[in-house]
């Protein structure tokens, strides 16, 4: 059995709580079964010489590896996967998830982001490692 194959602890909840309990619960759920996860992880930035110390927060940081934005809302908007895309491009990392939890079933409220784009070329920007 993979450590994937159980049911998702979100379905247990059903919709309508803050995303923030979504996170907690799912966090625990994934460190159950030995993941590394990583909650609310700052990602800082510098474009153009100016250092943004708390650029963006992803929701969890999976094995260091792939980006998991919760939601609890009514409907996706497409704003929601371009933030994914945008924490992916800028982390340099290939896939991402986005979950909402506010969807009437986990099938419908899952979504795979991929990174098919190159990373920024651009030399005024760095993430994280290549501060100083």
């Amino acid at each position: 059995m993979s450590r994937c194959s159980k049911p998702h602890p979100g379905l247990f909840l059903g919709p309508g709580l803050l995303e923030s309990v979504y996170e907690i619960v799912l966090a625990r759920a994934l460190e159950k079964r030995g993941f590394q996860v990583d909650r609310q992880k700052v990602i800082r930035f510098e474009y153009d010489g100016m250092v943004f110390e708390e650029g963006f927060r992803t929701d969890l940081l999976v094995e260091g590896r792939v980006i998991v934005e919760l939601k609890s809302v009514e409907k996706l908007a497409p704003v929601h996967s371009k933030q994914v895309l945008t924490y992916l491009r800028l982390m340099n990392l290939p896939v991402g998830l986005l979950i909402n939890f506010g969807a009437s079933t986990l099938k419908e409220g899952l979504h795979r982001i991929v990174n098919s784009l190159p990373a920024s070329a651009s030399p005024r920007l760095r993430v994280n490692q290549s501060l100083p």
